[in-house]
């Protein structure tokens, strides 16, 4: 934005609109304008806020969730980084710390709600709040609901794959944000985002389950926003598209290659694309953002 300039009186050169009456020699020039004589003062841009908030990210091991714990170390936050295999974690925590945060690993299976409730009291035991929950832990199991063969059915989604995907992906956040929200009350507020996907609004072949838990997130975010504003919890959620993640660099070039040719953009998006949209939503310059899901797709939404 632009800012008026400081109208400066001459005798020599004054504005045309500018009235100038001199009643003798000795007596300075009296100049009128109606350009504004002061400069309009400048807003600083709101830094994120983020710094020395505690930050509680599911699936930290690994791809979006990793480099979402990167991107709050930068900074300057305290990362509780929670992930199913204990695998990733000590290199997870230097990491955490060479980036410019503090942090901490704790192994948590987001299908059980003592492993969730008793994760959340050690985060409270060492830094005493939780200021932003991320819910990004989740899994695929892919089948199609009936493959038909011409003659029968060829093979099915079983009831083990519905399950699995539906308690990780939408039972897990349901038990984490449960366990969290009331101690966000009690410190005046917070911030809730969760993990959705543009298949939770477009539909996708072969992904019954993972569709259904993805559309359950928007509908929980939708619904938190409504209970949780009026003690200013922030809700929102994230729909990635095509990501490539080490998950999905591994697929077939073919497959990688038309899940491309069907982003508006040309490209695969990356791990850190989503984290920059989980920090901008948790920080002080989305303050107004609720009950919002943010498409971070390349355009697939509208490109097909």
């Amino acid at each position: 934005m632009s800012h008026p300039q400081q109208a400066v009186s001459s005798e020599s050169a004054a504005p045309a609109n500018n009235t100038v009456t001199q009643t003798s020699p000795r007596h300075s020039v009296e100049t009128t304008s109606d350009v504004p004589h002061a400069r309009e003062a400048r807003k600083s841009v709101p830094e994120s806020g983020l710094r020395g908030k505690v930050i509680v990210i599911t699936g930290a091991g690994a791809g979006i969730g990793r480099a979402t714990a990167m991107r709050f170390a930068e900074e300057g936050a305290f990362i509780a980084a929670w992930d199913v295999s204990p695998k990733a974690g000590p290199q997870l925590e230097s990491a955490i710390k060479w980036a410019g945060g503090d942090g901490c690993f704790q192994a948590v299976n987001v299908t059980s709600a003592e492993e969730v409730e008793s994760a959340t009291q050690a985060v409270l035991e060492r830094w005493k709040r939780i200021d932003v929950l991320i819910n990004n832990a989740g899994i695929v199991r892919d089948a199609q609901l009936v493959k038909w063969n011409g003659s029968g059915p060829e093979s099915t989604m079983s009831e083990e794959m519905w399950d699995s995907v539906i308690n990780v992906n939408l039972k897990g956040i349901f038990l984490t944000t449960r366990a969290v929200v009331p101690h966000m009350i009690r410190i005046g507020g917070g911030v809730i985002l969760s993990a959705a996907s543009v298949v939770g609004l477009l539909g996708n072949f072969g992904q019954t389950n993972y569709v259904a838990s993805k559309a359950g997130v928007i509908g929980m975010t939708r619904t938190w926003a409504r209970e949780l504003g009026r003690y200013k919890i922030r809700v929102n959620a994230v729909a990635p598209g095509f990501i490539a993640t080490d998950m999905v660099k591994a697929m077939p070039e073919k497959v990688l290659q038309a899940m491309i040719a069907r982003t508006p953009l040309g490209r695969a998006g990356t791990p850190e694309d989503v984290a920059n949209a989980y920090a901008w939503l948790a920080s002080d310059q989305a303050s107004f953002i609720h009950g919002a899901v943010i498409s971070v797709d390349g355009g697939v939404v509208i490109g097909t």
